[in-house]
């Protein structure tokens, strides 16, 4: 297992069961080697492909970014 596994694994543990159940769903999809690709909405295409871009280039959000964008998932 490679040590970012072994983090990711680590971090995961500190989160409720059903959050541990959801990233344990998603791990099992994407290891599956038939799996299907899961299909992109066209109306989020765009943005989906702007994502993929950003990532190539290197560009990411900073942790501030990241911790603000899931706070407003949480009120």
């Amino acid at each position: 297992m490679t040590k970012l596994l072994e983090k990711a694994l680590e971090a995961a543990r500190q989160l409720p069961e059903h959050s541990q159940d959801e990233i344990a769903r998603a791990m099992l999809l994407l290891a599956q080697s038939d799996a299907e690709p899961e299909p992109i909405d066209p109306a989020h295409l765009t943005d989906v492909l702007e994502s993929l871009a950003q990532a190539k280039r290197r560009e990411f959000a900073t942790d501030a970014e990241v911790e603000a964008a899931f706070r407003r998932f949480t009120r």
